[in-house]
């Protein structure tokens, strides 16, 4: 696998450092989601279930959150890891006239948490067009990240009209078929799956992909954390919109014997939580533009917002997760 593949986010359990009052409850008691533009959500796993609370706005003050989450994962040897999705370099338009910049106050913010990520990722739509050019400057962009590894999903504006020959070819190294991939760190394992070729609305997996995720679990124990990253939800959030994968069921029942999975996607350039059982579900947003609300729009088009609220629907995700304790939290910040 190439040096720069990289999945998860990584960031604090509990922005105060004060134990969560949730931690007597279960994963199906605390079915939520967060606001679509608003609230960091944050996860613990205890005693082997996720479970988790809104923030609220207080709870983003990145500075003492980070430098504490810094401290506490640097004496543990915690995994952390940055989600990133969506950066659209080479979008032109009046929702966002310079991504470029947006995107690069993401990275800075990646390199400003107050630790060094272990890993970062970035789940998809890294270019607009899928042009080389745009390939080479999002890759050239991510360099300056300060973390081991940088690991990529494509979106669907990453295979335009090459069937993502040209995104695996700058990004693709060390990957199985249209380019997903599996990993394992820290007591964690990881797969990157790619639901973005065979679009007709919905995302798509096919047999092929189903078949590795069937394999590459096959010898895992079910009390190993499993983390999945796509571009498309894996869950029906706003199938009229082609917010779903029509063949995601195969691979979640493939997943129910695990104790713990979490699955984060981009696409929908908003958060969004669901719980299915053992199954959690994040949809990241964005570093380029905002989507409107399901259902709120004839389609889901780029949103223009007033030019001071735009950083206020951007944002990146960290996540960490320490081996051995009961700690899995993930936080979304606002560029703002």
């Amino acid at each position: 696998m190439s040096d720069y593949y990289d999945s998860h986010d990584a960031l604090p359990a509990d922005d105060t450092g004060q134990p969560q009052t949730e931690h007597g409850m279960t994963r199906r008691q605390l079915m939520r989601h967060a606001g679509w533009f608003g609230g960091a959500v944050v996860l613990t796993v205890a005693g082997g279930e996720v479970i988790s609370h809104i923030a609220d706005s207080r709870d983003l003050n990145a500075g003492t959150a980070a430098a504490a989450a810094g401290a506490a994962a640097e004496a543990s040897g915690a995994l952390r890891f940055v989600q990133v999705s969506d950066s659209h370099i080479g979008f032109q338009g009046p929702a966002n006239m310079d991504v470029a910049g947006s995107f690069t106050e993401a990275i800075n913010q990646v390199n400003s948490l107050g630790f060094r990520p272990d890993f970062v990722m970035h789940s998809g739509d890294l270019t607009h067009l899928s042009t080389a050019g745009q390939f080479d400057q999002v890759k050239q962009m991510m360099t300056g990240m300060k973390t081991d590894r940088v690991f990529t999903v494509p979106g669907e504006h990453d295979s335009i009209g090459d069937a993502g020959r040209a995104y695996r070819r700058t990004f693709g190294m060390g990957t199985l078929g249209d380019g997903w991939y599996s990993f394992d760190t820290h007591g964690v394992h990881f797969i990157a799956l790619v639901n973005t070729l065979s679009l007709e609305k919905l995302g798509h997996l096919g047999n092929a992909q189903i078949d590795f995720v069937r394999k590459d679990i096959a010898g895992l124990s079910s009390d190993t954390p499993i983390v999945v990253f796509s571009h498309i939800p894996l869950f029906a959030m706003y199938p009229k919109w082609g917010w779903s994968t029509d063949d995601a069921l195969k691979v979640i029942a493939l997943l129910r014997r695990f104790s713990s999975v979490t699955c984060l996607n981009g696409h929908v350039h908003q958060l969004f939580t669901k719980t299915d059982g053992n199954i959690t579900f994040h949809s990241a947003t964005t570093t380029a533009y905002p989507l409107p609300k399901p259902g709120r729009a004839p389609a889901p088009t780029p949103q223009v917002v007033p030019a001071r609220q735009l950083k206020d629907a951007l944002g990146i995700r960290s996540v960490g997760y320490r081996q051995g304790d009961r700690e899995l939290a993930i936080k979304d910040q606002r560029l703002a």
